[in-house]
Protein backbone atom coordinates (compact mmCIF):
# COMPACT_ATOMS: atom_id res chain seq x y z
CA UNK A 1 0.00 0.00 0.00
CA UNK A 2 1.24 3.54 -0.84
CA UNK A 3 1.69 6.73 1.35
CA UNK A 4 0.69 9.90 -0.24
CA UNK A 5 0.98 13.42 1.02
CA UNK A 6 -1.33 16.45 -0.13
CA UNK A 7 0.13 19.41 0.09
CA UNK A 8 -2.89 22.32 -0.18
CA UNK A 9 -2.74 26.63 0.20
CA UNK A 10 -6.08 28.44 -0.36
CA UNK A 11 -8.28 31.11 0.69
CA UNK A 12 -9.84 30.55 4.27
CA UNK A 13 -13.55 29.47 4.80
CA UNK A 14 -15.31 26.90 6.69
CA UNK A 15 -15.34 23.43 5.91
CA UNK A 16 -12.26 23.09 4.00
CA UNK A 17 -11.09 19.81 6.51
CA UNK A 18 -14.16 18.10 5.91
CA UNK A 19 -14.26 18.41 2.46
CA UNK A 20 -11.10 17.65 2.04
CA UNK A 21 -10.86 14.36 4.04
CA UNK A 22 -14.40 13.46 2.72
CA UNK A 23 -12.84 13.41 -0.76
CA UNK A 24 -10.00 10.86 0.73
CA UNK A 25 -12.65 8.97 2.29
CA UNK A 26 -15.02 8.40 -0.64
CA UNK A 27 -12.07 7.54 -2.52
CA UNK A 28 -11.45 4.84 0.18
CA UNK A 29 -8.12 6.03 1.63
CA UNK A 30 -6.77 6.21 5.48
CA UNK A 31 -6.02 9.31 6.55
CA UNK A 32 -3.05 8.83 9.15
CA UNK A 33 -1.44 12.03 9.75
CA UNK A 34 -3.28 15.56 9.44
CA UNK A 35 -1.69 18.84 10.31
CA UNK A 36 -3.93 22.51 9.24
CA UNK A 37 -2.95 26.11 10.01
CA UNK A 38 -4.80 29.15 9.36
CA UNK A 39 -3.06 32.71 8.74
CA UNK A 40 -5.76 35.20 9.64
CA UNK A 41 -4.13 38.25 9.13
CA UNK A 42 -4.19 37.09 5.38
CA UNK A 43 -7.22 34.58 5.39
CA UNK A 44 -5.14 32.13 4.18
CA UNK A 45 -5.63 28.13 4.96
CA UNK A 46 -2.90 25.89 5.04
CA UNK A 47 -2.55 21.84 5.04
CA UNK A 48 -0.65 19.11 4.98
CA UNK A 49 -2.73 15.48 4.81
CA UNK A 50 -0.52 12.05 4.69
CA UNK A 51 -2.88 9.18 3.72
CA UNK A 52 -2.81 5.13 2.86
CA UNK A 53 -4.01 3.41 -0.65
CA UNK A 54 -3.62 3.38 -4.28
CA UNK A 55 -3.98 6.75 -6.56
CA UNK A 56 -2.63 8.63 -9.44
CA UNK A 57 -1.84 11.27 -7.68
CA UNK A 58 -2.61 14.15 -10.86
CA UNK A 59 -6.15 12.71 -10.75
CA UNK A 60 -6.38 12.68 -7.43
CA UNK A 61 -5.05 16.69 -7.22
CA UNK A 62 -7.78 17.16 -9.31
CA UNK A 63 -10.47 15.85 -7.49
CA UNK A 64 -9.41 17.79 -4.56
CA UNK A 65 -9.31 21.09 -6.33
CA UNK A 66 -12.98 20.72 -7.34
CA UNK A 67 -13.66 21.62 -3.64
CA UNK A 68 -11.53 24.56 -3.54
CA UNK A 69 -11.39 28.05 -3.87
CA UNK A 70 -10.45 29.71 -6.98
CA UNK A 71 -6.40 29.94 -7.33
CA UNK A 72 -5.58 27.25 -4.72
CA UNK A 73 -2.53 25.01 -4.86
CA UNK A 74 -2.92 21.71 -4.61
CA UNK A 75 -0.12 19.08 -4.21
CA UNK A 76 -0.33 15.15 -4.09
CA UNK A 77 2.92 13.17 -4.61
CA UNK A 78 3.77 9.18 -3.08
CA UNK A 79 6.13 9.46 -0.07
CA UNK A 80 8.84 8.23 -1.46
CA UNK A 81 13.04 7.70 -1.48
CA UNK A 82 13.73 11.14 -4.09
CA UNK A 83 16.63 11.51 -5.84
CA UNK A 84 19.62 13.71 -4.97
CA UNK A 85 22.63 15.26 -6.72
CA UNK A 86 24.86 16.72 -3.40
CA UNK A 87 26.95 19.35 -4.50
CA UNK A 88 29.98 20.55 -2.13
CA UNK A 89 33.16 22.14 -2.26
CA UNK A 90 36.28 22.10 -0.05
CA UNK A 91 34.72 21.86 3.36
CA UNK A 92 33.70 18.47 4.45
CA UNK A 93 31.50 18.60 7.34
CA UNK A 94 28.15 18.79 5.95
CA UNK A 95 28.97 16.20 3.34
CA UNK A 96 30.19 14.06 5.64
CA UNK A 97 26.67 14.14 7.83
CA UNK A 98 24.72 13.74 4.69
CA UNK A 99 26.59 10.84 3.23
CA UNK A 100 26.61 9.20 6.83
CA UNK A 101 23.23 9.55 7.43
CA UNK A 102 22.24 7.82 3.77
CA UNK A 103 24.48 5.33 4.64
CA UNK A 104 22.72 4.59 7.85
CA UNK A 105 19.54 4.87 5.78
CA UNK A 106 18.21 7.99 7.79
CA UNK A 107 17.05 9.83 4.81
CA UNK A 108 14.29 9.75 2.68
CA UNK A 109 16.58 9.57 -0.45
CA UNK A 110 19.10 8.27 -2.83
CA UNK A 111 21.71 10.06 -3.43
CA UNK A 112 22.93 9.75 -7.05
CA UNK A 113 26.45 11.60 -7.02
CA UNK A 114 28.38 14.39 -5.79
CA UNK A 115 29.73 16.96 -7.62
CA UNK A 116 32.48 19.36 -6.73
CA UNK A 117 34.84 22.22 -7.87
CA UNK A 118 37.22 20.91 -6.15
CA UNK A 119 39.00 16.96 -5.40
CA UNK A 120 39.56 17.57 -1.77
CA UNK A 121 35.92 15.71 -1.27
CA UNK A 122 36.67 13.00 -3.56
CA UNK A 123 38.23 10.68 -1.34
CA UNK A 124 35.44 11.22 1.11
CA UNK A 125 32.75 10.33 -1.29
CA UNK A 126 34.60 6.92 -2.17
CA UNK A 127 34.07 5.72 1.15
CA UNK A 128 30.88 5.69 0.52
CA UNK A 129 30.61 4.07 -3.15
CA UNK A 130 29.12 7.06 -4.82
CA UNK A 131 30.38 8.74 -7.67
CA UNK A 132 32.23 11.78 -7.64
CA UNK A 133 32.69 14.18 -10.25
CA UNK A 134 35.33 16.92 -9.76
CA UNK A 135 34.23 19.64 -12.64
CA UNK A 136 36.90 22.77 -12.11
CA UNK A 137 36.32 26.57 -12.63
CA UNK A 138 39.86 26.86 -13.70
CA UNK A 139 39.99 28.93 -17.23
CA UNK A 140 36.32 28.89 -17.35
CA UNK A 141 33.59 31.82 -17.23
CA UNK A 142 30.74 31.09 -14.94
CA UNK A 143 28.03 30.48 -18.35
CA UNK A 144 30.93 27.39 -19.36
CA UNK A 145 30.83 25.91 -16.30
CA UNK A 146 27.57 26.20 -15.50
CA UNK A 147 26.88 24.51 -18.99
CA UNK A 148 28.91 21.67 -17.33
CA UNK A 149 27.48 21.32 -14.31
CA UNK A 150 24.00 20.90 -16.31
CA UNK A 151 25.43 18.69 -18.61
CA UNK A 152 26.36 16.66 -15.44
CA UNK A 153 23.21 16.77 -13.53
CA UNK A 154 20.82 15.78 -16.50
CA UNK A 155 22.52 11.94 -16.97
CA UNK A 156 21.31 11.28 -13.07
CA UNK A 157 17.76 13.58 -13.01
CA UNK A 158 17.49 14.43 -9.94
CA UNK A 159 14.38 15.54 -7.94
CA UNK A 160 16.52 18.23 -5.70
CA UNK A 161 19.99 19.52 -5.68
CA UNK A 162 21.58 19.95 -2.48
CA UNK A 163 24.44 22.53 -1.84
CA UNK A 164 26.53 20.98 1.59
CA UNK A 165 28.89 24.14 1.52
CA UNK A 166 29.25 24.52 -2.36
CA UNK A 167 30.94 27.88 -2.57
CA UNK A 168 29.94 29.01 -5.31
CA UNK A 169 26.89 31.36 -7.09
CA UNK A 170 24.64 30.36 -9.63
CA UNK A 171 23.34 32.29 -12.21
CA UNK A 172 19.69 33.25 -12.61
CA UNK A 173 19.58 31.34 -15.79
CA UNK A 174 21.02 28.35 -14.10
CA UNK A 175 18.49 28.51 -10.40
CA UNK A 176 15.51 28.99 -12.98
CA UNK A 177 15.91 25.17 -14.32
CA UNK A 178 15.69 23.62 -10.98
CA UNK A 179 12.42 25.99 -9.41
CA UNK A 180 11.82 24.99 -5.84
CA UNK A 181 14.51 21.98 -6.08
CA UNK A 182 17.56 23.40 -4.65
CA UNK A 183 18.46 23.19 -1.12
CA UNK A 184 21.26 25.28 0.85
CA UNK A 185 23.15 25.54 4.00
CA UNK A 186 23.69 29.33 4.49
CA UNK A 187 26.76 30.05 7.46
CA UNK A 188 24.57 32.44 9.29
CA UNK A 189 21.09 33.08 10.74
CA UNK A 190 19.75 34.88 7.72
CA UNK A 191 18.79 37.81 7.11
CA UNK A 192 21.92 38.64 8.75
CA UNK A 193 25.12 38.67 7.20
CA UNK A 194 24.22 37.63 3.58
CA UNK A 195 27.11 36.89 1.00
CA UNK A 196 30.29 35.88 2.01
CA UNK A 197 31.83 35.51 5.09
CA UNK A 198 29.35 35.66 7.19
CA UNK A 199 31.29 34.64 10.20
CA UNK A 200 33.74 38.04 9.82
CA UNK A 201 30.75 39.78 9.55
CA UNK A 202 29.75 38.26 13.13
CA UNK A 203 33.10 39.14 14.36
CA UNK A 204 33.11 42.41 13.57
CA UNK A 205 29.50 43.47 14.22
CA UNK A 206 30.43 41.50 18.24
CA UNK A 207 27.22 39.49 17.78
CA UNK A 208 26.49 37.10 21.08
CA UNK A 209 24.89 33.89 18.69
CA UNK A 210 25.54 32.69 15.28
CA UNK A 211 23.78 30.52 13.72
CA UNK A 212 22.35 28.55 10.11
CA UNK A 213 20.06 28.95 8.03
CA UNK A 214 18.71 26.14 5.53
CA UNK A 215 16.48 27.57 2.76
CA UNK A 216 15.99 27.09 -0.85
CA UNK A 217 17.42 28.87 -3.41
CA UNK A 218 16.16 31.72 -5.80
CA UNK A 219 17.76 34.29 -7.86
CA UNK A 220 18.23 36.56 -5.42
CA UNK A 221 21.19 35.36 -3.31
CA UNK A 222 20.85 34.08 0.29
CA UNK A 223 16.81 35.35 0.43
CA UNK A 224 14.92 32.26 -0.86
CA UNK A 225 12.37 30.88 1.61
CA UNK A 226 13.60 29.75 4.92
CA UNK A 227 12.80 26.17 5.84
CA UNK A 228 14.67 25.93 8.91
CA UNK A 229 17.24 27.34 11.73
CA UNK A 230 19.20 27.25 14.17
CA UNK A 231 22.12 28.77 17.06
CA UNK A 232 24.83 28.93 19.11
CA UNK A 233 25.90 31.29 21.62
CA UNK A 234 29.08 32.64 21.28
CA UNK A 235 31.50 35.66 23.13
CA UNK A 236 34.07 38.23 22.74
CA UNK A 237 36.14 35.47 23.22
CA UNK A 238 35.84 33.97 19.78
CA UNK A 239 37.79 34.53 16.59
CA UNK A 240 35.94 34.18 13.20
CA UNK A 241 37.89 31.76 12.96
CA UNK A 242 36.60 29.31 16.38
CA UNK A 243 33.47 31.09 15.08
CA UNK A 244 33.55 29.24 12.10
CA UNK A 245 35.00 25.97 13.64
CA UNK A 246 31.78 26.12 16.15
CA UNK A 247 29.88 26.49 13.55
CA UNK A 248 30.04 23.98 11.32
CA UNK A 249 28.19 21.38 14.17
CA UNK A 250 25.03 23.80 13.95
CA UNK A 251 25.23 23.94 9.87
CA UNK A 252 25.43 20.08 9.81
CA UNK A 253 22.43 19.84 11.51
CA UNK A 254 20.62 22.73 10.21
CA UNK A 255 21.08 21.11 6.61
CA UNK A 256 20.29 17.48 7.77
CA UNK A 257 16.69 18.63 9.38
CA UNK A 258 15.78 20.70 6.40
CA UNK A 259 16.85 18.06 4.14
CA UNK A 260 14.74 15.56 6.09
CA UNK A 261 11.54 18.08 6.27
CA UNK A 262 11.65 18.79 2.64
CA UNK A 263 11.76 14.89 1.84
CA UNK A 264 8.95 13.98 3.73
CA UNK A 265 6.68 16.68 1.84
CA UNK A 266 6.45 18.69 5.08
CA UNK A 267 7.47 22.50 3.35
CA UNK A 268 4.80 23.95 1.96
CA UNK A 269 6.24 27.22 -0.23
CA UNK A 270 3.68 30.30 0.12
CA UNK A 271 5.68 33.48 -1.28
CA UNK A 272 9.02 34.01 -0.01
CA UNK A 273 8.27 32.30 3.22
CA UNK A 274 6.96 28.25 4.02
CA UNK A 275 4.67 26.53 6.17
CA UNK A 276 6.82 23.84 8.06
CA UNK A 277 4.54 21.08 9.15
CA UNK A 278 6.92 19.47 11.95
Amino acid sequence: MAIYVGLIACEDRAGLVHEITGVLFKRKFNVTENQEFVDHRQGRFFMRTQFEGQAEAAALAFDLRQFLPKGALCQVRELKARRLVVMASAEPHCLGEILLRHFHHELNAEILAVLSQTNECRDLTARFGLPFEHIPVAGQERHAHEAQILKSIAKYQPDYLVLARYMRIFSEDFVGRFNQSIVNIHHSFLPAFIGKNPYQQAYERGVKIIGATAHFVTKDLDEGPIITQDVIHVDHTCSPEAMARLGQDVEKLVLMRGLNLVLEDRVLIDGNRTIVFS
